[in-house]
């Protein structure tokens, strides 16, 4: 399954992802709000692609290597995750910082909600963003997602911004 927008290409991840991916996950600032907040190490960003992959076997969708065309440069992930227990189908975004602040994640972000809503019939989404993450909260309302509950995931206390199919405005 692939994506293609004016200036992304979403793909599968592949073994040859897993040096830039790395260096992504174990960049401080770029894990900062994801999961417990820690860098990953190269071990751990294998095991994530992996798990990923398998997502995919499992519900049919998971995160896509976010490939900038002008470049072929991987820059971050987009995807939808449904893990077991999940509280939803979660739309979730993570860019290098270095491509934070240039309307990718946006872009990439739009690209898989359409997809999720008008072929995969998928009717509502969530993002699963922690409080003090300005950017992704400013970005799910972009996405004409609401804040609508809070929960706690593995000890964190997160807000959870959904929308619905009907509620489509972008």
């Amino acid at each position: 399954m692939i994506i293609e927008t004016e200036r992304l290409l979403l793909r599968q991840f592949c073994e040859s992802d897993l040096d830039d991916y790395a260096a992504m996950l174990a960049n401080r600032e770029t894990m900062r709000y994801i999961g417990a907040g820690k860098p990953m190490s190269r071990a751990q960003t294998w095991h994530h692609i992996a798990t990923n992959l398998g997502h995919w076997q499992l519900r049919g969708f998971g995160f896509y290597a976010v490939e900038e065309k002008k470049t072929g440069r991987l820059i971050g992930r987009i995807g939808l995750l449904s893990p077991e227990g999940w509280p939803g189908i979660e739309l979730g975004w993570l860019l290098a910082p270095e491509f934070q602040g240039q309307g990718f994640a946006f872009e990439g972000a739009k690209a898989v909600r359409d997809h999720a809503f008008e072929n995969l019939k998928i009717p509502e989404i969530i993002s699963v963003i922690h409080p003090q993450n300005i950017r992704s909260i400013t970005l799910a309302k972009k996405l004409s997602e609401s804040l609508c509950d809070f929960i706690s995931i593995y000890g964190i206390e997160c807000a959870i911004y959904k929308i619905v199919c009907e509620g489509l405005k972008v």
